[in-house]
């Protein structure tokens, strides 16, 4: 019976995250309201948002780890399917590239979370690029990778995607931009004798 519960319980949020999520895409942030939600997700009762998330800063903090645990589900296969550390750099920015190009309305609702100075985000944000500074300081302690600052790596890496994820979602070539962040990111990290 708890299980049962348990597994209704999750349902009715992932419902009320995706009909966010759509909202924040189509409409923006200011037209994504309780009441917004409730009718795009065919909800008897608002009372049934605010039962499962306490505000709107809740609700919108799952949006962001919905997004992200969406993009990393979509990301591992390339990540686990990668041989050595340029390959594993290479299949992160495409996969991360296809995910973008594939999900418009994952990378529109969180935009627009980032736009509207909602405080969200930030341990997801921090958890990401920590994992591209163990990914980077493995590469160089293995002579893979040249001697550079991890942090500044990352951060750089994290923003150059971030930061053409607009035009991807506008309809930017996913294999071009993957191709042209792959070129300056390989050549930006590989040891000088790499060719």
């Amino acid at each position: 019976m708890e299980t049962a519960r348990h597994a209704a319980t999750e349902a009715r949020k992932a419902q009320i995250t995706q009909a966010t999520i759509a909202l924040l895409a189509g409409r923006g942030y200011a037209a994504t309201t309780f009441e917004a939600i409730c009718e795009y997700a065919g909800l008897s009762s608002k009372r049934l948002i605010s039962y499962h998330f306490s505000s709107k800063d809740e609700l919108l903090a799952a949006v962001v780890r919905t997004v992200v645990d969406d993009a990393a589900a979509f990301m591992r296969p390339a990540l686990d399917a990668a041989d050595g550390a340029r390959d594993l750099l290479q299949a992160y920015i495409r996969s991360n590239v296809a995910f973008i190009a594939a999900h418009p309305d994952h990378v529109r609702a969180v935009q627009q979370i980032a736009f509207n100075s909602a405080p969200l985000g930030g341990q997801e944000r921090d958890a990401a690029i920590g994992r591209l500074v163990a990914f980077f300081d493995d590469g160089r302690r293995t002579g893979t990778f040249r001697s550079f600052d991890s942090t500044i790596m990352a951060t750089t890496l994290r923003a150059a995607i971030d930061a053409v994820a607009d035009r991807l979602v506008d309809g930017l070539d996913p294999e071009l931009c993957a191709d042209e962040l792959v070129d300056t990111f390989d050549r930006a990290t590989r040891a000088s004798d790499d060719a």
